[in-house]
């Protein structure tokens, strides 16, 4: 997602979704057209879709206007061509606008490298892992932050996915994603190098990590590290927070629930056999080629049918500990607990819809309370002072603490 403040002010829309036929996009321009039609906004909202095909963009907005039992969506909806292989296209598409949402592919530590002075600046923000990764967790160890009366030091997040009697799939463009991130892990690993990332400091008790499978006391089941990008995005909110705002940076572990035994041997399976092929490109060709038996079925070419998408929920449980007021976190133990909770809806295509729109929002009408300085930010460090939380509570992205701290 970008942001431009100034002069984009006169452009003659506020927000555009880029990509909007794409698979996830379709349900971006939905969630925008909620949005839009809501009330809860300061004003009307200009808006635009964007992407290389008029009929598709149009056939996307006509089922947009569908799904809110509409006939059309108004007049000040606009239509934008635009192509990823034609950069003109681009900047003529982004200078119509104040904000772009962005839903084509991957967009992360190469963004910082690339455009951070630039945007710094040009005064634009860039803020990427906008939807489910990695909202609900960046924001949610802030949320956990602030409910703790005294320090947090130390968060660790357990994500449970629950499904209706159809079960869910994912796109497989996700597949696609993680398929290629994983064999760029080494480029990865040299950008975080170049970029030169100062350590984060440890405060208080070190969080110790957990092992690659271990059973959860808490959920009475097994559990795994998650694999998405939650933990270096936290990282990452974490770092600027500390180093720019002067903040305790908070120790974070993500972890997902997986469920008995029969689920763990069958998840390391499909793990070792995933990684023995991700690393050769006729391995990475068949694992993109055949989605669906690779993954056992959780990700398809078609994607999630609606009624598997209302099926299927979410919750992330924070279970935080830290200094109670007056302690110095610096020596003894932690010696306060709490525990908080992000609950929503389907994570893939209905919550990251309504997390990239809130965050577009939020720039918009809280640009006051953004960093002082354009560039390229992670979530948790562009929106901490923003009413974000509050906004995606009242879509049904709700934070709430679970257990008050106890000393």
């Amino acid at each position: 997602m970008a942001a431009g403040s100034g002069e984009a002010a006169e452009r003659p829309y506020e927000l555009v979704v880029f990509g909007a036929s794409g698979f996830t996009g379709q349900f971006v321009v939905e969630e925008v057209a909620r949005t839009a039609s809501g009330g809860e906004l300061r004003g009307p909202l200009r808006w635009a879709v964007a992407g290389r095909s008029r009929n598709k963009l149009q056939e996307v907005l006509e089922r947009a206007a569908e799904r809110l039992g509409k006939t059309a969506l108004g007049p000040e909806v606009g239509v934008l061509l635009c192509d990823v292989g034609d950069p003109a296209s681009l900047a003529a598409m982004a200078k119509q606008t104040r904000v772009v949402l962005n839903c084509v592919g991957p967009f992360l530590e190469g963004m910082y490298l690339k455009y951070n002075e630039k945007a710094a600046e040009k005064k634009v923000y860039v803020i990427g892992s906008c939807g489910f990764d990695s909202i609900p967790a960046d924001m949610g160890v802030l949320y956990t932050r602030d409910k703790l009366k005294g320090t947090l030091t130390a968060v660790e997040s357990f994500l449970t996915v629950k499904t209706g009697p159809e079960g869910s799939c994912i796109h497989d463009g996700t597949w696609k994603s993680a398929v290629y991130g994983l064999a760029d892990q080494d480029n990865l690993k040299a950008l975080r190098k170049k970029i030169g990332y100062s350590p984060v400091p440890v405060v208080g008790a070190k969080l110790k990590r957990r092992g690659l499978v271990f059973y959860s006391q808490e959920f009475k089941q097994y559990s795994i590290p998650f694999m998405g990008s939650d933990v270096s995005v936290v990282k990452r909110s974490q770092r600027y927070l500390h180093s720019q705002l002067q903040e305790t940076p908070v120790q974070y572990g993500a972890y997902v629930t997986v469920g008995g035994l029969g689920s763990v041997m069958k998840l390391m399976f499909a793990g070792i056999l995933f990684l023995l092929l991700v690393k050769f490109s006729f391995g990475r060709k068949l694992l993109t080629k055949y989605p669906e038996f690779f993954s056992a079925g959780r990700f398809t070419k078609k994607g999630p049918t609606q009624k598997q998408m209302d099926g299927t929920s979410f919750t992330m449980t924070f279970f935080g500990e830290g200094y109670s007021e007056g302690q110095d976190p610096q020596s003894g133990k932690p010696n306060v607990k709490i525990c908080t909770q992000v609950k929503g809806p389907e994570p893939g295509y209905v919550a990251t819809p309504i997390a990239m729109v809130q965050a577009a929002v939020a720039l918009l009408e809280d640009s006051a309370h953004l960093p002082k300085e354009g560039g390229v930010y992670s979530p948790g460090a562009a929106f901490s002072k923003t009413k974000l939380i509050d906004r995606l509570s009242k879509r049904g992205v709700e934070f709430s603490v679970i257990s008050q701290p106890e000393v």
